[in-house]
């Protein structure tokens, strides 16, 4: 099969490769370039776990392929923490026990911060709508909407 050029930056850095056109975005960010925090659940866009920010939009990088994020700005969850202090939105899940096992908080946590840069104001409806495409087994979403519903107080604060 041809491989096809694609220009993506993600997490500030530049990649210049050659894929297969079948490739997701999904498989090239924890394949290809090694980010393996990007989750793989059901493969089909239903979980939410492979969540990334592509332009500044939530994306389940399993049904995008690669080619079509060509010249994209990619955002994984490795490019949240800033010189060495983590997003207030990873500080949240922690803080407020967010998180379970732990396998689909990037997915969450991805999901999230695309919500708040569109809207930092964003009300427990508007954050439990937000969120609806992604799936934890683990936990009954309370503690999840908490850390939200916190990380955007602290947010707004920083503004």
């Amino acid at each position: 099969m041809a491989k096809h050029p694609v220009s993506l930056m993600i997490n500030g850095d530049q990649y210049d490769l050659l894929i297969e056109p079948r490739k997701t975005l999904l498989a090239i960010i924890r394949d290809t370039v090694g980010l393996t925090g990007t989750k793989e659940g059901c493969g089909t866009g239903d979980c939410g776990a492979c969540t990334v920010i592509v332009n500044g939009k939530s994306v389940t990088s399993c049904l995008m392929l690669a080619v079509s994020a060509n010249g994209k700005e990619i955002m994984t969850i490795e490019g949240l923490a800033s010189d060495g202090q983590l997003h207030p939105l990873q500080q949240e899940f922690i803080d407020k026990g967010g998180y379970q096992c732990g396998f689909c908080t990037p997915g969450f946590i991805m999901a999230s911060k695309a919500l708040l840069d569109e809207n930092p104001n964003s009300s427990e409806e508007e954050i439990r709508h937000s969120l609806g495409g992604n799936i934890c087994r683990c936990t009954g979403y309370t503690k999840l909407i908490e850390a939200v519903m916190s990380a955007a107080e602290t947010v707004r604060a920083n503004s």
